[in-house]
């Protein structure tokens, strides 16, 4: 690229409200320099203004950039964990009726996914899962629920039987039943207020991208939207370094207890 990837940085956040000075800067810059040569684009000044004049090339770039990877029942040991140990505790210590909030979801396959669980503990009319990501693009697919046969290949065979709709060979449906349980929004995990007062909080494989700054930032709030002995649950390859400074106790691999 011949122009400044600084200024290319404050010309997104004034767009977007998007902080890329807020993920790990080697990788975010190898993904964007290679979305702009995919286009033929040769500085960053006339991709910004492509951005802002090409709705597809702003939601391409959106989509790109907040990285969305996800599955249903991800790494199935921490959800047995989840159901055998993690629950059961929560459900002692709260009640049933918790307050769940699954951060950065993508698209859907993990407030969908705990929706599953928690049927095997409650009807569904009890269960209401709050779900935000940054990306509008994403969400919009959470809400269709809709789903490659690739990102259900963890999911019980009694959930598929029960839960999902086979619309093609390689797709299916999700039941509005289990749709109607999760509740998704827009939000920004740097910039934007957090709900209060959670039990269970689900966070996994997102933070990664981030710099140490950045994570110490999300991890406090998260601390901070917790109840006390509330639980955040983090992806396989993340943890919280020094994670008593910010008043967490690792009561489990991959789930963290507020103290």
């Amino acid at each position: 690229m011949l122009d400044s990837y600084e200024v290319f940085k404050q010309s997104i956040y004034n767009l977007t409200t998007i902080d890329l000075n807020s993920y790990k800067e080697r990788q975010m810059k190898r993904r964007i320099d290679a979305l702009i040569t995919k286009h033929g684009i040769n500085s960053y000044a006339d991709y910004v203004v492509k951005l802002k004049s090409d709705k597809v090339i702003y939601d391409e770039f959106i989509n790109y950039i907040t990285i969305n990877v996800s599955e249903f029942f991800r790494n199935p040991e921490q959800w047995n964990l989840l159901e055998n140990e993690i629950l059961p505790n929560l459900f002692k210590q709260f009640g049933k009726n918790l307050k769940i909030w699954s951060a950065a979801c993508s698209t859907g396959d993990e407030p969908y996914s705990m929706v599953m669980l928690l049927s095997k503990f409650m009807p569904l009319d009890n269960i209401e899962i709050i779900a935000t990501d940054i990306d509008r693009k994403v969400l919009e697919k959470a809400n269709c629920g809709l789903y490659h046969v690739k990102s259900l290949k963890n999911v019980p065979d009694v959930f598929m039987d029960k839960y999902f709709t086979k619309i093609t060979d390689t797709s299916y449906q999700i039941s509005e039943k289990i749709k109607s349980c999760v509740k998704f929004k827009q939000h920004d995990l740097l910039r934007d207020p957090y709900p209060s007062n959670c039990d269970l909080i689900i966070c996994r494989n997102v933070l990664i991208y981030f710099t140490d700054e950045a994570k110490d930032r999300i991890y406090s709030s998260f601390n901070s939207a917790l109840n006390k002995d509330g639980i955040l649950f983090v992806g396989s390859t993340e943890q919280i370094i020094q994670a008593a400074q910010i008043g967490f106790m690792n009561y489990r691999s991959f789930f963290y207890k507020k103290m």
